[in-house]
């Protein structure tokens, strides 16, 4: 039996196609998050697991999340309708640190491999990713529907779990 292509090929070594099915579909990466500057200054690091810590995740969303489905409502146009949108890419890979610790491209970049609630270690389908609650499903609210300046009162700690 021949492994799987997230086992066997490099991340630069992807198609297209191979590079954008790693995307879990959490939507994890559509939270509005927030740095530290304060601390980023003061533990002196540009290794990005160790400014993590520096990182506060929200259970702010961008307005074009479909927060049911955990899909971008406008994905093809995402960074020209919403400039501060980041579009994961091989070339910024190693910028990576503001993505969660459970993001697939993450973890392969990482040597972890996928977690056992991946779409693609389940028949291409999200139910094992949203039984577990890796997704942002049922735990957000729109940014059209809150005060970004108070967005300390929407900093939550569930986008950091990693299961496996």
């Amino acid at each position: 039996m021949t492994a799987p292509y997230w086992e066997t090929k490099s991340l630069e070594e992807m198609t297209q196609s191979e590079w954008e099915s790693l995307c879990d579909g959490c939507a994890k990466c559509c939270l509005h998050k927030f740095i530290d500057d304060d601390a980023k200054d003061e533990a002196e690091t540009t290794d990005y697991i160790n400014a993590n810590e520096q990182i506060h995740y929200t259970n702010i969303v961008c307005s074009l999340l479909n927060t049911k489905s955990c899909e971008c409502t406008q994905y093809a146009k995402r960074t020209h309708l919403v400039p501060e949108c980041v579009q994961l890419t091989k070339a910024n890979l190693k910028d990576i640190f503001f993505m969660p610790t459970s993001c697939s491209y993450r973890r392969l970049y990482e040597g972890r491999g996928l977690p056992s609630w991946h779409p693609l270690l389940n028949k291409g389908k999200k139910h094992a990713m949203h039984k577990q609650g890796m997704s942002v499903r049922n735990k957000t609210v729109f940014e059209t529907d809150v005060d970004l300046d108070a967005f300390e009162n929407y900093i939550a700690l569930w986008p950091l779990e990693d299961l496996d």
